[in-house]
């Protein structure tokens, strides 16, 4: 498959950033829905599942949030060989995100700046989204985000919006503090406001779980932006707070590594291997806080098997990628999963 991807990426590569991702994954339909995905890529090789915050996953290695934004496109993905997809980021209310062009290829260094601003369907869809997939067996994330136009003081509201609509379809929901890309978003990373928003979602989620008879995690995804002393603060508040999971980290504002790029100053976030580094040492400064009593999803960078195997080694149980699977191609995802299978629970 890595020759067919190749002579599909040039094709791709010839249209804008966003366009091709649209294309990718309306192809990506096509082809589980015409029976052809199925025969590209057979059931995958079985692998050792793992049990993280109660739930089975089928191998270590997911889709970040932000690939399937609306959710429509798990059955095809999940047929690539991933353990678990995450889907969105989905506000309460239908978005249309930041003005384009807002996404591009860094394609010497294997890198991605988005300035998306949460484009979605909303929740109503994504939940609709979700409950229409039907052939994937893995485990299915909802990120959830706050609309552009709510202010922070009214952004637990959005969150709890969000929270229990998706609560009946998700297997877990992550809750993103720290996209760059919608105005005063990673004010809620402070340690203050994450602890009132963290209480307010507990709360919920609690009750949720009497309503429906069974208990989906909680996670907080933050930004790889992070000073040590913020990091501890923000470890605490988590443990205090008894969160479920952590995911670490989305994308970065620095560009240091990029900075001989014509594209360097572009607004946004940027993902790809040029994070990968500063990804590992959050995780690894958060691990060490932790001290294992919060599971991490890491992610951020991850090309290769050894990538993957950094990600465990820095102190995350899960892996996740989506910058550099564009620039890869399919062949990533068995790949990272198998070397992930070799990795003691």
């Amino acid at each position: 498959m890595p020759d067919a991807y190749a002579i599909a990426r040039a094709l791709l590569f010839r249209f804008d950033a966003e366009t091709a991702h649209h294309l990718s994954m309306a192809g990506l339909r096509l082809a589980e829905k015409s029976g052809l995905l199925p025969l590209l890529f057979p059931e995958p090789e079985c692998l050792a599942p793992i049990e993280v915050m109660g739930l089975r996953f089928p191998n270590r290695l997911g889709l970040a949030a932000g690939l399937d934004k609306e959710g429509n496109t798990i059955d095809a993905l999940g047929r690539l060989g991933f353990g678990f997809i995450e889907i969105g980021t989905i506000t309460p209310r239908p978005q249309a995100g930041n003005p384009k062009p807002r996404l591009f290829r860094l394609i010497e260094h294997e890198a991605i700046i988005n300035r998306m601003g949460f484009n979605n369907a909303g929740i109503h869809a994504g939940v609709a989204a979700v409950r229409s997939s039907r052939t994937f067996q893995g485990v299915i994330g909802f990120n959830i985000g706050k609309n552009k136009d709510t202010p922070n003081e009214n952004a637990a509201d959005d969150y709890l919006i969000c929270l229990r609509e998706a609560y009946p379809v998700a297997n877990y929901i992550a809750v993103n503090l720290s996209s760059p890309n919608t105005p005063g978003l990673r004010d809620l990373q402070g340690e203050d406001a994450c602890a009132r928003l963290l209480e307010i979602l507990k709360k919920e989620q609690q009750q949720l779980a009497a309503t429906h008879g069974k208990q989906v995690p909680l996670l907080f995804k933050v930004a790889p932006d992070l000073d040590p002393p913020h990091i501890a603060g923000l470890a605490r508040v988590f443990r205090e707070g008894g969160l479920d999971g952590l995911i670490a980290t989305n994308t970065t504002l620095d560009r240091q590594a990029v900075s001989n790029h014509p594209r360097a100053q572009e607004a946004g976030g940027l993902s790809g291997k040029p994070l990968e580094a500063r990804s590992n040492e959050v995780i690894r400064a958060f691990a060490s806080e932790l001290g294992g009593s919060i599971p991490i999803i890491g992610v951020g960078g991850v090309g290769s098997a050894e990538d993957a195997l950094r990600k465990i080694d820095a102190g995350a149980t899960l892996v996740q990628i989506y910058s550099r699977f564009i620039f890869q191609g399919p062949a990533l995802v068995r790949a990272c999963a198998r070397a992930l299978d070799g990795v003691a629970p």
